[in-house]
């Protein structure tokens, strides 16, 4: 908009005139700003009115259900019990008849050792033994003639007794060189080849029992008196994702860790449950601690926090009422109410920030894939009344 100043009119006129333009201006914007938009408080009505706003949110409904703690802890899979195989003879190894993952069975031969000394000594204990056993013979038939001293006698029954002992002691050491499993059970360990040199009491194979696995887990000495010995436990293991694996706790160590002050305790996986486990894979275990029935709760998202204490929104007829409840133990994203709400109330979960007492709402669908609501989501807000 452009105006046209007379160079002619007087000085109090021409002031007049840009007065009056700064004024229409300063108008003209004003109105165009007052008729923008609503304000955030109101909607639209049918013939340009105004209305309160209506708010989405999202609601649940107050049921009572059962509510323990948990806590978590990790170990790793281990066999109930494993035994170290060692040689007991030195001397080459001349055969290895299993490999890591095989079964055996209790007196198995797991691996051969050559021992030709041991084999020599041997057949030299034999003969010495037939000769003892000769010289008993002799001896005894010449003491009954009282030909000898009974002295005589005893000296050779006793060289008998010696010469069996040798013999017996040369075949015991000699049957070492059949490496032998020591109880049925399953490979986890080789550590010969043939042709390597065992030395004495060196180790050769582990094998270990995989009919019963446990797992280890540390507990804090707070929590470890609430478990006992036969409580069903989950597993969940990484090799196995989207997978649980029920076991037992088998026992609860008596002595805690005096650095760390967590107490092990020892979950048993066994049967059915223990065919896809693996020792050495990780375990994921979250043991309840005093657990409940009939509890009154709701997500802890839907609680707020004021100078008051805790409070929720609760929808009656399509209107937000702030309500105050006391709140109890909090369990894996619920809290437990003890008074202010009753069965069946229904409590706002998600817009509750946005709201004030009376507020007009409209329950929207939550979506599929919604986040479970954490402990704490939702901010501080006064209590209006």
């Amino acid at each position: 908009m452009f105006f046209h100043r007379d160079p002619l009119a007087p000085r109090g006129a021409r002031r007049r005139t840009g007065l009056s333009v700064a004024v229409l201006t300063v108008a003209a914007l004003s109105a165009a700003c007052s008729g923008a938009e609503p304000p955030a408080t109101q909607t639209a009505q049918p013939g340009g009115r105004r209305g309160p706003q209506v708010v989405p949110v999202t609601v649940t409904v107050v049921a009572r259900g059962s509510a323990a703690r948990s806590v978590s802890a990790t170990g790793v899979v281990e066999p109930l019990r494993t035994i170290g195989v060692n040689s007991q003879l030195a001397g080459v190894i001349s055969a290895v008849n299993v490999q890591e993952g095989d079964a055996v069975r209790e007196g198995q031969v797991l691996a051969r050792i050559q021992a030709p000394e041991v084999e020599a000594q041997l057949v030299s204990a034999e003969a010495a033994l037939g000769v003892a056993e000769s010289q008993a013979a002799r001896s005894a038939a010449l003491f009954r003639q009282q030909i000898i001293t009974a002295a005589e006698h005893e000296r050779d029954q006793a060289a008998l007794v010696a010469a069996t002992a040798t013999r017996d002691q040369l075949k015991t050491r000699l049957g070492y060189a059949d490496v032998r499993a020591p109880a049925s059970g399953v490979v986890l360990e080789k550590r010969v080849e043939a042709g390597d040199l065992a030395s004495t009491q060196s180790r050769l194979f582990s094998v270990a029992d995989i009919t019963v696995l446990v797992v280890r887990m540390p507990i804090s000495e707070l929590e470890v008196a609430s478990l006992s010995e036969g409580m069903p436990v989950s597993l969940t293991l990484d090799a196995l994702p989207g997978r649980e694996v029920q076991g037992r706790i088998r026992r609860v160590f008596p002595a805690a860790d005096s650095v760390t002050r967590l107490v092990p305790v020892e979950v048993a996986i066994s049967g059915a449950a223990a065919r896809d486990v693996r020792p050495g894979f990780l375990a994921r275990a979250r043991f309840p601690i005093a657990p409940r029935n009939d509890v009154l709760l709701v997500p802890s998202a839907a609680l707020l926090q004021n100078p008051r204490g805790a409070a929720v929104y609760v929808v009656n007829d399509g209107k937000a009422a702030l309500r105050a409840v006391q709140r109890g133990a909090t369990f894996e994203g619920r809290v437990e109410i003890t008074s202010g709400l009753s069965v069946g109330d229904t409590v706002v979960v998600a817009g509750n920030t946005m709201l004030r007492e009376g507020t007009q709402v409209r329950i929207a669908t939550p979506p599929s894939d919604s986040i479970r609501p954490v402990e704490g989501a939702g901010r501080a807000v006064g209590m209006n009344r």
